[in-house]
Parts: structure tokens; C-alpha cells; sequence
């Protein structure tokens, strides 16, 4: 299958300039950047997709099979980058996208260069001596609701997900993007997502990594930002002046400043 048609690969920005791949994360697509992208477009070729079952991915190449662990999606980002011969690229993963970057960059070290973690979270479930933010109950629930009524928990989640109660239309946003995605794939990537464990895997992170984390966010709490950083080998750590799970929505300026800096430092 055309990997590029598969994953609606789009790519703008400088075609000279080293390459940022932007993941979005679970129930969004690739539109969920269009704030960040003019941030690097001048100076970065930027590279972004849709994750199979979301956006304008090709639906038909789903597979229950493939997307139950995060490993399906983390070869989804293998093979774009294989299809785009990327080298050293710097990924960019929202949410539980970061832990797919780490998966995939473990996969094929060459192909990724950097990563850059907004929102991370390894485990959502809390565990003796670690705080993911959800009781184990909490996420039985959370994915028994999502189950039996997709479109209502998208409106009653998404703007929690979001923050930022003064802006409704960033939580309005949210809900569209989770409503156009298809309940059923929309369910196994919740599944994969909320009850995935990455912990072990962050150790072994050899490249530079950036982790953002926000003053408040209901989905990824400071713990998991202070976890991540222990864990990664010689990462920086950033807390942004935003709250909600979403900065590069909420507060555009102040994600992308970050993740320039960040960028600049490794040319």
C-alpha cells in the first residue's frame, strides 16, 4: 500500500532545512498543528500524517490486530519515515504520540534524530510509587462510557482534555475532532492508549529529548512531566505558562518558542 496515501502524509516547509515529523495524538489529526507548523516552516521541512483510523487516513487499512498495542502505530511512524527517507529527523509527538515516538525511534535509531514530548504520559494508571493521574477504576470507566455512548463522552471529555474553560471553543474543537473520528477505531486506540505501559522503554532513549509539560492538565499532571524527565537520559524539561492537555492550541506562542529553541540548539 502507498504509505503517503495510507497516512495522508503532508509536507511543507523548507525542503532544504532538517525534517520535524508532528504526531498528533488520540482522537485528533494533523490539523491539530496548524499553529506550529508556520513556526518552523521557514527554516524546517515539516513532515505530518494521520495515524490510521484518524483524520484522513485510509480507514480501509485498519486492523484491530495492528492497533491494539502501540507498537501498530509506531509502525505506522517507521514506515512514513521509510517512505520518506528521512535521516535524524526531529519527531514531535502530542500526548500519547511521545510514547510512540520513543517506541518507533528505538525501531530505527537512524531515522530518528530528536525527540520532542508535549503532554507526555508512559502509564495513566496510578501504581505504588508512581502517579500516572487515574485510579485503575478511573479507566474501566473512563473506557466502559466510551464504549456505550462514543459521541457523548467526546462531549463531556473533550473540553475537560482541553482546559481552558474562559475558551469553549478550543473544548468545541476537541469534540468535533473526536466525533469525525470513527467510534470504532476510536475505541481501540482509547484502549491502547489509557492502559499502555511505556515506563520501561524510556531508559532506553538515546537522542536529545525535549519534554513539555503545563502548570495544569488534567490528563498529564507535573508528576508524569518529573517521571519522564528522570527517565530519559539527559532530557530537558520545560513547564509551560498554559493549562489543558493541548498547548500547541491553547498557548501556540509559548509551545512553539520551546520547541524552536530546542530545535536551534541541535543545528
Amino acid at each position: 500500500m502507498d504509505v503517503e496515501r495510507r497516512n495522508n502524509v503532508t509536507v511543507t516547509g523548507d525542503p532544504s532545512g532538517p525534517t520535524v515529523v508532528l504526531a498528533h495524538g488520540f482522537g485528533c489529526d494533523q490539523n491539530m498543528w496548524r499553529l506550529t507548523v508556520p513556526a518552523l516552516a521557514d527554516d524546517y521541512r515539516v513532515v505530518l500524517f494521520d495515524y490510521v483510523g484518524s483524520g484522513r487516513s485510509d480507514l480501509s487499512a485498519f486492523s484491530q490486530d495492528r492497533y491494539s498495542t502501540l507498537d501498530g502505530y509506531a509502525r505506522d511512524v517507521v514506515e512514513v519515515c521509510e517512505a520518506l527517507d528521512l535521516r535524524d529527523a526531529i519527531f514531535v509527538g502530542h500526548s500519547v504520540s511521545a510514547m510512540i515516538g520513543v517506541l518507533a525511534a528505538a525501531l530505527v535509531p537512524e531515522r530518528i534524530g530528536a525527540l520532542v514530548m508535549v503532554g507526555p504520559s508512559p502509564r495513566y494508571i496510578d501504581e505504588d510509587g508512581y502517579r500516572g493521574g487515574f485510579s485503575e477504576q478511573d479507566i474501566d470507566e473512563l473506557l466502559a462510557s466510551l464504549d456505550s455512548n462514543y459521541l457523548g463522552w467526546s462531549a463531556a471529555m473533550a473540553p475537560v482534555i482541553m482546559g481552558n474553560p474562559d475558551r469553549p471553543e478550543l473544548g468545541e474543537e476537541l469534540t468535533n475532532s473526536f466525533c469525525a473520528t470513527d467510534p470504532e477505531m476510536a475505541r481501540v486506540f482509547a484502549r491502547t492508549t489509557f492502559t499502555s505501559d511505556s515506563r520501561d522503554q524510556l531508559k532506553d532513549v538515546q537522542v536529545p529529548t525535549l519534554v513539555l509539560e503545563c502548570t495544569q492538565d488534567a490528563i498529564a499532571p507535573r508528576e508524569v512531566g518529573a517521571f519522564v524527565h528522570r527517565a530519559v537520559p539527559g532530557s530537558t524539561l520545560v513547564t509551560l505558562d498554559a493549562t489543558g492537555h493541548c498547548p500547541h492550541l491553547s498557548a501556540p506562542d509559548a509551545t512553539n518558542a520551546a520547541i524552536t529553541g530546542f530545535l536551534a540548539g541541535l543545528r
